[in-house]
């Protein structure tokens, strides 16, 4: 059997659009918009933009809490960027976030728009400005600053890392397999460790750091991404499931779950939502669909 010759990277990479697996359409090695698409603006204060994936389920999940805590000043319009199609490299999305990726808010809420990108800043902004869900004591805010900065660090090795060669990459490469998933596990314990002694990430409070951490790491108990719970062994880490699984429970974060979704089951879809009566719309679609009645 002939063996493949090692790869030696050329002096100078270049860009061969067939390298890419399943998103080489979408991936390029160039920022700036692609075509002419100004953003569509709804009538609430916030305005955004994004993909039902772990990063725009963040935001979705905070202005759903927001909302039941009788936030009305955190109304929204949710538009539905699909990555697929292109449409984070239109002129407006740009605009709004020049790193194209999802999600993107537009702040509208005191005149002058303001743009805030990275799922990270807008979870701190929306909870700075409403007051909610970031503890104010001297000790309580640097945690939970610290751990949704935990998130934002680690998450690129579960997605782009462990996710890419495990699910996505156009070729099984052992090493590239072993190397993520040992350190997506090491991530697990931090986790699974932090929460036999706390009730959330923070201690008693649920916070911002819950809610960036669990559409990631909680999807990945509840096999809701990449199908890799049980090559992981996820359900060994016993207090990270008790949290996933409590979080899960939550309304807000059941709603702020379908909003932007284009993927699984139909009744866990809202591809678009400009009012909180979607919701309810969307469950009445459903019962029509099946032919029952409400």
């Amino acid at each position: 059997m002939n063996e493949v010759p090692p790869y030696v990277p050329p002096k100078v990479w270049q860009w061969e659009k067939g390298n890419g697996g399943e998103f080489a359409s979408i991936n390029r090695p160039i920022a700036g918009p692609t075509h002419d698409k100004p953003l569509p603006v709804g009538k609430h204060p916030m305005q955004l933009y994004s993909l039902g994936t772990p990063n725009g389920v963040k935001v979705t999940v905070l202005l759903e809490e927001l909302l039941a805590l009788g936030f009305t000043g955190a109304e929204y319009d949710a538009w539905l960027i699909n990555i697929r199609d292109g449409d984070q490299f239109g002129s407006g999305f740009t605009a709004a976030n020049p790193n194209s990726k999802i999600p993107a808010l537009m702040d509208h809420s005191a005149g002058t728009p303001v743009r805030v990108f990275e799922s990270g800043a807008i979870l701190l902004h929306l909870a700075e400005k409403f007051g909610a869900f970031l503890p104010s004591d001297p000790a309580g805010r640097p945690e939970c600053l610290s751990w949704l900065f935990w998130q934002m660090g680690s998450a690129p090795y579960l997605g782009g890392g462990f996710g890419h060669f495990y699910a996505y990459a156009p070729v099984k490469i052992e090493y590239c397999i072993d190397r993520y998933a040992m350190e997506v596990k090491r991530q697990l314990d931090v986790l699974d460790r932090r929460l036999a002694e706390n009730q959330y990430i923070c201690g008693d409070e649920y916070t911002i750091a819950d809610i960036a951490i669990w559409p990631w790491y909680g999807a990945v108990v509840l096999n809701k991404v990449y199908e890799a719970a049980e090559f992981l062994d996820a359900a060994s880490y016993k207090h990270l499931g008790r949290w996933t699984r409590e979080i899960a429970e939550r309304d807000a974060v059941k709603r702020g779950r379908m909003v932007n979704r284009t993927s699984g089951p139909l009744e866990e879809q809202l591809r678009e939502r400009h009012d909180a009566g979607d919701f309810a719309t969307r469950t009445q679609d459903k019962i029509e669909a099946s032919g029952g009645v409400s």
